[in-house]
């Protein structure tokens, strides 16, 4: 009987497979981010085929998949020169996909958010607990993919037996042979790891060629939704975007010596602002709320609105501390905003690479000073947001910040009060006023309260019956139907959160404990497409609507500050503190001397909807106490000095040396 011969694999057929296991490996991450979302319908379908994820190169010219599979496939390329075995390296490679596909699987399936560079802090510090984060059902995933696993073990047995070279990639008798072999095989690991790490080190930073080379490959991040954004880039690439964010420049003369002279010049600043304040911040409750996009129709320009859809704002404005804020956000960047509410940081600060703090700067944070922390305990400081708690990745964020409760639609705390209007997905505001006025009621103590509303998240179509608002051009374009439908339907919300809110003020006008609330639209919702045509509108598109009102038992109802009329999120905490009379730290007295001198400041802004690549080159917005553009050159010694100041307190805050945290720079009086 004849020996069977066993032939050896061509080097093609080596590239060949290479290709179709990357794919495999491509294919298992996206399968692994697949879970459907509930707020957004995503642009493709990654389940089992990923055909969407792939399909985008033939519909949009779109080759993030390729970018996937080149990322993949040189870690890919490192194992392989690292065993010089195919038939070894090639089920080593897919293992590990499998099982970070199987981690992602169940991260999105528990919390809705897939794997970000902070979880690799955890498994260094919990990776004992990580049983405890295994959904129901697990060992079924943990079967179909050891299943999976297996079967490719049995293709590579079988092939390796096929292969008279048994996978063995470099080969050579000699001497001579195995050095040169030795050295290509150095050089392919070397060469593909330095790629690997430049574009890492590089991809978020603006301007950078890793960066352009995302672009160009179709990356179009989407860092609010960490699912969404791995669904539509890719794991890999969504991850490896985050892994280090340019966040500021080091200032010159950054030093501990510099920062112990910036904190007594404000310690000393703060002395003389208490001396005329008789009052504790902390003595009050205090409640932010962030209203959805909540800005004023009427103010667009070109467009005539047929009745006001906020009159008792409006005049809930006129008899309190108000005006108008520059936001650095259109139709999107919520966030953003909260986070400088929050932190008393500017986002004009930070480098045009720093796009989303919640994401690329908080999780690795080891100082996150943030104003409810005023407050004292943990239990003082509740979140409220009518939502997933994993959006913006805000429950892991809130609990770092010192939110004892974070209630939300998903939990772990569920938020008491759920009701819609009409025909809308989203939560009503008059529903989330209701729960935050439980927790209010809920105990004596004086608390922070941070409130999140959806009721006008976009989309706009046709929610609310009975809608008799009305929107038409002023130019001679007329309104689209579906931008008239959406305005049309986002004023009738915009009214309704008028309505709530001034209840809302009412009820808290009834308790006997003091209470101050600072208001405030995030951004304009992106509906304007006629007037966002026309850069000159940006200005009146990035400004919104708020204001710093106390109840009775407070003792400051109805005061009215200076220079008001303009401010940016940054200030609001100075701002309410002088609406308090109450006494400050030196950072806020900082931040009151900042805001004397410039009543609003954010990054450059534009007219597009708020994507999450920032402006690279451009003059941030200052604006003056009468809203007008301020300009650096025409800056005074003071005024450079302060900005100067505001530079180094959020660079040793954010990335630095944090040589505050060891001083009484954050310590009410």
């Amino acid at each position: 009987m004849a020996k069977k011969v066993v032939k050896e694999f061509p080097g093609w057929l080596y590239g060949v497979l290479f290709v179709l296991f990357d794919a495999v490996g491509v294919a298992a991450l996206q399968i692994g981010v697949s879970e459907s979302a509930t707020r957004v319908q995503l642009s493709n379908n990654m389940w089992l085929t990923g055909w969407g994820f792939v399909g985008k190169m033939f519909t949009s010219a779109n080759f993030v998949a390729v970018l996937n599979l080149i990322l993949w496939g040189v870690l890919y390329v490192i194992l392989l020169m690292l065993t010089n075995r195919f038939w070894v390296a090639t089920p080593i490679f897919l293992a590990v996909t499998f099982i970070v596909a199987v981690i992602e699987h169940f991260k999105v399936s528990i919390r809705y958010e897939a794997i970000l560079p902070s979880d690799l802090n955890f498994l260094k510090a919990d990776a004992g607990n990580l049983m405890s984060f295994m959904p129901s059902g697990a060992q079924w995933t943990i079967l179909i993919a050891v299943a999976a696993f297996a079967a490719f073990v049995a293709l590579f047995v079988f092939l390796n037996r096929l292969d008279a070279r048994h996978g063995r990639l470099f080969r050579g008798s000699d001497k001579r042979s195995r050095s040169v072999n030795a050295i290509a095989r150095l050089l392919l690991i070397l060469l593909p790891g330095l790629f690997f790490t430049l574009y890492s080190m590089q991809v978020s930073t603006v301007g950078s060629w890793a960066k352009t080379f995302a672009t160009v490959m179709g990356d179009k991040p989407s860092m609010w939704d960490s699912v969404y954004d791995a669904q539509r880039n890719g794991p890999l690439v969504a991850f490896t975007r985050q892994l280090n964010p340019k966040v500021m420049v080091k200032p010159d003369d950054y030093s501990e010596e510099t920062m112990k002279q910036v904190a007594a010049r404000y310690t000393k600043e703060a002395k003389k602002i208490n001396a005329k304040r008789s009052a504790n911040m902390t003595d009050s409750t205090v409640i932010y709320v962030l209203s959805e996009s909540f800005s004023d129709p009427s103010r667009v320009p070109g467009l005539k609105v047929n009745k006001d859809s906020m009159p008792k704002i409006r005049e809930i404005k006129q008899n309190t501390t108000s005006g108008l804020m520059l936001s650095s956000g259109y139709g999107g960047g919520t966030a953003n905003l909260e986070y400088m509410g929050l932190s008393g940081l500017s986002m004009a600060n930070f480098d045009s690479s720093l796009t989303s703090p919640y994401q690329q700067l908080v999780p690795s944070e080891h100082w996150t000073p943030t104003i409810n922390q005023m407050w004292g305990a943990a239990k003082n400081s509740i979140g409220l947001h009518p939502y997933e708690s994993s959006m913006y990745s805000r429950a892991t964020n809130y609990k770092k910040f010192g939110f004892s409760h974070f209630y939300t639609l998903t939990g772990p705390d569920v938020i008491s009060h759920q009701d819609k209007l009409d025909d809308s997905p989203y939560v009503s505001d008059e529903a989330t006023y209701k729960s935050t006025l439980e927790q209010v009621k809920k105990t004596k103590s004086n608390q922070f309260l941070q409130v999140i509303t959806m009721q006008n998240h976009m989309p706009y179509h046709k929610w609310y019956k009975h809608n008799d608002f009305k929107a038409t051009s002023t130019t001679d374009k007329p309104l689209k139907d579906d931008e008239r439908e959406s305005i049309e339907t986002y004023q009738k919300g915009a009214s309704l959160t008028d309505d709530a809110t001034a209840d809302f003020l009412a009820e808290l006008d009834k308790l006997g404990k003091p209470v101050t609330v600072v208001f405030y639209g995030d951004h304009l919702p992106g509906i304007y497409s006629s007037a966002s045509a026309d850069d000159g509108n940006s200005l009146a598109l990035h400004q919104t609507d708020y204001f710093i009102w106390s109840n009775k038992a407070s003792g400051t109802q109805g005061n009215k500050i200076g220079n008001a009329d303009y401010s940016s999120p940054n200030f609001f905490v100075a701002q309410a503190a002088e609406h308090m009379d109450a006494k400050v730290s030196p950072y806020l007295a900082f931040l009151t001397e900042m805001h004397s001198k410039i009543s609003a400041m954010e990054p450059p802004v534009v007219n597009n909807i708020q994507g999450w690549d920032r402006i690279p080159e451009g003059q941030n917005i200052y604006l003056n106490a009468k809203g007008e553009p301020m300009a650096e050159e025409d800056f005074d010694a003071e005024i450079k000095q302060l900005l100067a100041d505001y530079k180094l307190i959020q660079y040793d805050i954010t990335t630095g040396k944090n040589y505050l945290k060891d001083t009484s720079f954050m310590d009410l009086p």
